[in-house]
């Protein structure tokens, strides 16, 4: 029996979750600026005088911080130049350290671096939408509905559903989108999809730095197993959806980059998206190994300060527009226009904050015959968090070369979207740590929220047999801070106190004056925050239980809702499952864990355990819906012994989980019988909608709808293509 193909692409068992996937990035960043890397770098990469390379100086972190923006395309044009000529030189001043590497094994061979519940009527009573962390700021999933239609993005394809009376539910259409769809947002007012999708495009230079975006060989991201790791266009479609029949393309953006939100507030979608810096194609990151190089230092040193000035030369002589490349837009009667940028909409940070580039574009439904406006940042992307009046975008400082005494922080920008057809940049602040995702931020009455992850250097690094210096993970501190606009800076109100010495931020939620945290190490400790006092940010309680929850979803004022694993005590596996908690947390002193229910085994796996749009609550009728899955190792055959369905459970803050049952999409994907999954499909279930007693399963394989009844049994089955089938 082959493996199950889930451990390496969306998830499955065995699967990292997200927040693990972000904890073991942030492990790479400390690997790479390591104690021990410096120990490195001091032992090794000496001169004749003993004095430690430090070839490339780093810049302090910036307390105040604040984005300047360019007074014209000739400055953007030398910044971008300077931050691409200081990485390179960083890039190859580490490789002098392995002159003394021992022999030609020390060679590098890599490159650059990368109510009426009968289902009649006109619409339902009462139905589930989006998960979205902020009430009417609208984020965009690969899923989208209004109560009587549903639209699904499957492989290539967009899939159009009518979708109530749930007996008679349809699919009316589809349509081919380009590239590799990702995500879309419904304005279901002017009747418009917004689809955002990967392209790859023909570009010269190699790109690197951003995110969503790679160095890899253009490839045609419409064909069967691709995914969007291979692209370097990001294309906007915007589609009438007015004729459930016939939708039609109103116009489609093209933009170099790579996709990482959206969000609508009314008319204005804003799409954040980033791209990395194109460097000229013969710019070389590493040095072209021969025999001998790496044990003569002399020639090694030689042949580096040689590159390095050859490099600089080429990337002077780079023209603005290949740096930048311009985007274009496509109206429906195929007219091509150029979308030009304003160099005066770019923006510098006063701190560093590494290599590539960050933009917000604004797109207007309500003026579509205008031109989409851009605001950009040159650096890295962190999270995004958007409010009805403001978008921030998290980017954290850069530390070009290691040095003991590095820490981590993170600089905070907020732009106004109060006006549709632009972001306004308002002012920038600055926090020390890191944030794990978008629910670690939050605003509220004009004061923005905070929860942060210190990282505390080692003072002594730890050696291992032999004497030699071994990585030591930083020891870390959590807290919430408070931030709030004067004067065109995000000035610091108020701190917490640190808060679980040595552990980590794994889900955070406010919610009004109250905040709650939840950290883990071996034992998952909520803590819940007095936030009334914006300048006093305050803990009040504590709760420490086995495990740790990845979600939070506030059930009214007086009760929490999370999502999350069981460990043991001791940190292993063997008692490893997925697990429902129910808090009481009236008292905000003295939080209760009164229900718990765990799922599953320990190979079993959720998306909504990283995902919370995977995650359905429906309040009008107590029920919650989770995507489950697992594996059986001892089953028979390849398709019996995986399990893929949608989870349904009764909660009530009284008497807790009640299992309703579970809707399997097994036969689904065994009639494909394709076992070839890939980033591009799985058949497993990711999303659900909830509308009176009807429930909808989603998966890539097709959609299908039950009565909360007989889940079971379901009413119909809209199947999809797989996306190498016409």
């Amino acid at each position: 029996m082959p493996w199950p193909p889930l451990a390496w692409h969306r998830g499955g068992p065995g699967a990292v979750s997200g927040a693990e996937v972000q904890r073991e990035g942030r492990m790479r960043q400390w690997k790479r600026w390591s104690w021990a890397g410096v120990v490195a770098v001091v032992a090794v990469g000496c001169d004749e005088g003993n004095k430690p390379l430090s070839p490339v100086d780093n810049e302090p972190v910036q307390q105040e911080a604040r984005l300047e923006s360019f007074p014209g395309c000739e400055a953007l044009e030398q910044h971008i130049e300077d931050t691409a000529t200081k990485h390179m030189r960083a890039e190859l001043e580490r490789y002098k350290q392995y002159a003394y590497g021992g022999g030609d094994g020390g060679a590098p061979t890599a490159g650059p671096p990368q109510e009426d519940s009968s289902g009649g009527g006109d619409r339902p009573t009462d139905y589930t939408g989006t998960n979205n962390q902020v009430a009417g700021v609208h984020e965009a999933d690969f899923v989208q509905n209004d109560g009587t239609r549903i639209f699904v993005l499957s492989g290539p394809r967009l899939y159009v559903h009518r979708s109530w009376p749930a007996e008679q539910l349809t699919r009316t259409a589809v349509l081919e989108v380009e590239g590799w769809p990702r995500e879309m947002l419904l304005d279901a007012e002017r009747n418009r999809l917004v689809i955002t999708s990967s392209v790859a495009e023909d570009r010269p230079g190699t790109v690197a730095g951003g995110r969503g975006t790679d160095d890899m060989p253009v490839i045609d991201c419409a064909g069967f197993g691709c995914g969007h790791a291979y692209s370097n266009t990001v294309k906007v479609t915007v589609v009438d959806v007015a004729d459930l029949e016939a939708p039609r393309v109103l116009e489609q953006v093209y933009l170099p980059g790579g996709y990482i939100n959206a969000r609508r507030v009314d008319s204005a979608v804003r799409l954040v998206f980033s791209d990395g810096f194109r460097w000229p194609a013969d710019v070389r990151l590493y040095p072209e190994y021969s025999p001998g190089l790496f044990n003569d230092r002399g020639r090694l040193v030689a042949s580096i300060d040689a590159l390095i000035k050859q490099n600089e030369q080429r990337i002077r002589a780079q023209s603005l527009e290949h740096w930048l490349p311009k985007g274009r837009r496509m109206m429906a009667d195929g007219e091509v226009r150029p979308l030009a940028y304003d160099c005066s909409s770019f923006y510098r940070s006063n701190g560093p904050t590494g290599l590539g580039l960050v933009s917000v574009l604004s797109l207007n439904l309500d003026a579509e015959e205008s031109s989409p406006s851009r605001t950009s940042v040159v650096g890295l992307p962190g999270e995004v968090y958007a409010s009805h009046e403001a978008l921030y975008v998290a980017s954290r400082h850069w530390w070009w070369w290691p040095e003991p005494g590095q820490t981590t922080h993170t600089y905070l920008h907020k732009f106004d979207i109060r006006d549709p057809d632009q972001a306004t940049y308002v002012g920038s602040g600055t926090v020390e740590g890191n944030i794990v995702n978008q629910f670690a931020m939050d605003e509220h009455e004009g004061v923005l929220r905070v929860a942060t992850t210190v990282e505390l250097p080692p003072e002594n690094p730890g050696t291992g047999n032999g004497g030699d210096t071994v990585w030591t993970p930083p020891e870390t501190v959590n807290r919430v801070v408070t931030f709030r606009e004067e004067g065109g800076r995000l000035k610091e109100l108020g701190r917490s106190e640190d808060l679980a010495r040595g552990e980590r931020i794994f889900s955070a939620r406010f919610m009004g004056t109250r905040g709650y945290v939840v950290t883990f190490r071996q034992v998952d400790p909520l803590f819940t925050f007095d936030l009334s006092d914006p300048a006093n940010p305050r803990k009040v309680g504590e709760l420490k239980i086995p495990g740790f929850s990845t979600y939070i979803h506030p059930l009214g004022d007086t009760h929490l809702l999370t999502f999350g694993e069981h460990r043991n005590e001791d940190g292993t596996w063997q008692d490893r499952a997925l697990k429902l908690s129910l808090f009481d947390v009236s008292d905000l002193a003295q939080p209760r864990e009164t229900f718990t229910h765990p799922l599953g085994s320990m190979g079993s796996h959720s998306e909504a355990l990283y995902e919370h749009k995977a995650f359905t609550y429906f309040p009008a009728k107590g029920l919650l819906a989770l995507p489950f899955t697992d594996w059986d190792y001892n089953a028979s055959d390849y398709w019996s012994g995986f399990r893929s369905e949608l989870r349904v459970f009764r909660v009530d803050t009284a008497t807790g989980f009640s299992p309703v049952g579970t809707v399997s999409v097994r036969d689904m994907y065994q009639s494909f019988n394709l076992r070839n999954w890939s980033w591009y499909w799985q058949p497993t279930v990711r999303r659900s909608i909830m509308a009176d007693d009807y429930v909808y399963t989603i998966s890539d394989a097709g959609l299908r709808v039950s009565h909360v009844d007989s889940l079971q049994t379901p009413l119909v089955t809209a199947p999809f293509h797989p996306p190498m089938l016409p």
